[in-house]
């Protein structure tokens, strides 16, 4: 590699968020470089191979893009995605949720409250267009206030089901919204807990619609059976990498970034670190340099306090991410794991695969009670659990959604259980610092494992061969960078969507430096793992600010209201 070389565009992060806009930007013509500090590109869509042969999901493993316009706008069917899609049909798949005593079912008023909520009870269902107008969509320009009439997820609600449509509904928690059209607690809880999971929680004000469809958005391909890309996310990564370097796109791993280059108030390339494999070097960007990285990196680190107003490097010091991380086990036993005598009355319905995993889901779903003990120990104290392993809340991943040829459903040597995952304290918030998640990783290994065995046998030292774990530690720092941890990244409520989320600056992608554009979870909307949302939401911006012109295969989001004075990304 020369010592300078020049694109038009050069992207910092090579995860899911950097890798779709580089596709994106390639694909309109551009030349673009993205710059990945590991050695290899993928971020949160990795898998691992802890032993030979086994090869494991420790992050994303569900899919959270059904209705993105990407797969059609970037053709991923061309570069190898492939995908067997066995949605479920939410008023007969699910018919009971696990609780400390037992399965208790799930009443009709619930599922056809809860598709109702997500637009499938609709004459026609209009699923995909509310999804789309809640994450497919960028913010509002600032000249535009938000209101019930221009959100788009209320128009949507307005145009196909007006009785749902009031002033209330823009306002309300997740549980407000629930306690409107649900019937059982057991239900809600499992519902809110599954929303604080993925990103917005289910008692945080004026987020009951983004909260609710987060968890659409993973439950209705993922309660089905094998509705999963083959490869699980990494080879749906490796579609998205394959569309961008057909496309033209530059792809550099162990190149991480010292500086973003400023001159004359304007973004013009990076600075290499001394570490990387092209030591020291610099990458010119004539076009523009897209931050696809963590807020605090991007602004506190590699442009640093003498390119930016001291106001908004406060604001991003104190961006409110009030929010939790993942703590992932993945059990290779023995014998395979059996569900606890109280819950084998159900046992089969719930026991899938030519390994017959049990699939299990949330636990304890018993009442939003212990969903407040769970939050208020991980939001509030943010330190080690303090609830007993009988009262924390987790869940596993549907074994359902593997193919019959994956580790998980089928392992000659042994069984491979499905991630368990527990929300924790985040490390940048944990009151013993950023390393406690280290130094207490035994202890919470079994604290792990006891959790489990409140509803599974066969988590014992006789049966268990390995416990694979990913602290938040592991999750955040090695792999994915969250800050929040969540595929939200950071708090999502009424103070932070829209133009207002989380840094009014950085709302709408554009940042206070000319030509420098964040594109990240952690500032964006709406979040990682509601894949390809930020990068087509971010080439509504780019297209507005003249920097690509996409050919006839693009198309703004129906809700897109485009800037005064600029381009409109709508096509003429």
């Amino acid at each position: 590699m020369s010592k300078d070389e020049r694109f038009d565009v050069v992207i910092i992060g090579g995860g899911p968020n950097g890798m779709t806009t580089a596709a994106y930007l390639a694909k309109s013509g551009l030349s673009v470089c993205v710059l990945e500090e590991r050695t290899e590109c993928g971020g949160a869509c990795e898998t691992q191979e802890p032993i030979p042969g086994v090869r494991i999901y420790p992050h994303a493993m569900l899919m959270y893009a059904s209705p993105a316009p990407g797969f059609e706008q970037l053709e991923l069917h061309k570069y190898g995605f492939r995908m067997e899609w066995d949605p479920a049909d939410p008023l007969t798949e699910v018919t009971a949720l696990a609780c400390t005593d037992g399965w208790r079912l799930i009443s009709d008023s619930d599922k056809l409250g809860w598709a109702k909520i997500g637009g499938m009870t609709g004459a026609p269902p209009f699923t995909r267009d509310l999804l789309r107008a809640t994450f497919w969509c960028p913010p509002h320009p600032p000249e535009v206030e938000v209101s019930d009439e221009n959100t788009p997820y209320m128009q949507v609600y307005k145009q196909h089901a007006p009785d749902m449509w009031t002033h209330e509904l823009r306002e309300m928690t997740m549980f407000d919204l629930m306690d409107e059209y649900l019937e059982t607690e057991h239900f809600k809880t499992a519902m809110a807990f599954s929303a604080w999971a993925s990103g917005a929680a289910g008692h945080w004000e004026g987020v009951a619609v983004p909260a609710a469809l987060c968890v659409h958005l993973l439950t209705l391909p993922n309660t089905g059976h094998r509705s999963i890309p083959r490869g699980g996310l990494h080879g749906y990564f490796h579609a998205i990498l394959r569309a961008a370097v057909h496309n033209g796109a530059v792809l550099r791993t162990s190149c991480p970034v010292d500086e973003i280059l400023i001159k004359d108030g304007r973004a013009v390339g990076v600075r290499l670190k001394e570490t990387a494999a092209p030591g020291g070097r610099t990458i010119r960007a004539s076009k523009c340099v897209i931050a696809a990285c963590d807020v605090h990196q991007a602004f506190l680190k590699m442009v640093g306090p003498r390119h930016l107003d001291p106001g908004f490097i406060q604001k991003v010091k104190d961006i409110s991410l009030k929010n939790q991380t993942l703590y992932v086990s993945v059990f290779h036993t023995k014998e395979q794991l059996r569900m606890k005598e109280r819950f084998r009355n159900l046992e089969q319905d719930k026991v899938v695969g030519p390994n017959r995993q049990p699939g299990l889901g949330v636990y304890p779903c018993d009442s939003r009670k212990l969903y407040y003990e769970n939050v208020a120990d991980i939001d509030g104290r943010k330190g080690q659990p303090t609830v007993s392993p009988e009262h924390a809340m987790w869940f596993q991943t549907p074994p359902q959604s593997f193919d019959p040829t994956d580790c998980q459903s089928n392992y000659p040597r042994g069984y491979i259980s499905n991630a368990f995952e527990m929300a924790v304290a985040s490390p940048d918030y944990h009151v013993e610092g950023e390393d406690a998640p280290d130094k207490y990783k035994d202890e919470m290994d079994a604290f792990m494992r006891a959790s489990y065995s409140q509803m599974v046998d066969g988590l014992d030292d006789a049966n268990v061969i390995h416990h694979w774990s990913a602290s938040g530690r592991d999750v955040e720092f090695r792999n994915t960078g969250l800050i929040g941890g969540t595929w939200a990244g950071s708090r999502h409520d009424e103070d932070q969507l829209w133009t207002k989320r989380p840094i009014p600056e950085l709302a709408r992608y554009r940042s206070p430096i000319e030509g420098l554009y964040h594109a990240h979870q952690t500032s964006g909307h709406p979040g990682a793992l509601c894949l390809m949302a930020i990068p087509y939401n971010l080439m509504h911006i780019l297209i507005e600010d003249g920097i690509a012109e996409p050919g006839p295969w693009w198309y703004a989001s129906p809700w897109y209201i485009p800037q005064q004075g600029k381009i409109s990304a709508r096509r003429p």
